[in-house]
């Protein structure tokens, strides 16, 4: 079994790569949830499939700092802002 990530740097990377993959395979619904601004309804299998991973791969102490909720919303949302929604 690999060691867990106690490093918050190395956390956040992770965290962005999930998120990451999460556009990369799921691009259509990425839009379509910004748009219709149910953007974490129409991925929560997906976002928990992924924090389920994140969880497995660091301490306790780097999971309670936030990273993946953090990569969510710069890499889900921050790169997605020129995608028309009702929100902004």
């Amino acid at each position: 079994m690999a060691k867990l990530i106690d490093k918050e740097k190395r956390a956040r990377a992770l965290a962005r790569t999930i998120a990451s993959d999460l556009i990369l395979y799921n691009e259509t619904k990425v839009l379509e949830g910004i748009e219709n601004d149910n953007l974490f309804e129409i991925l929560d299998g997906e976002i928990d499939e992924g924090r389920t991973h994140f969880q497995g791969r660091v301490t306790p102490e780097i999971y309670a700092l936030n990273q993946y909720e953090k990569a969510l919303v710069d890499v889900l949302l921050k790169s997605k802002g020129h995608v028309k929604s009702k929100i902004w």
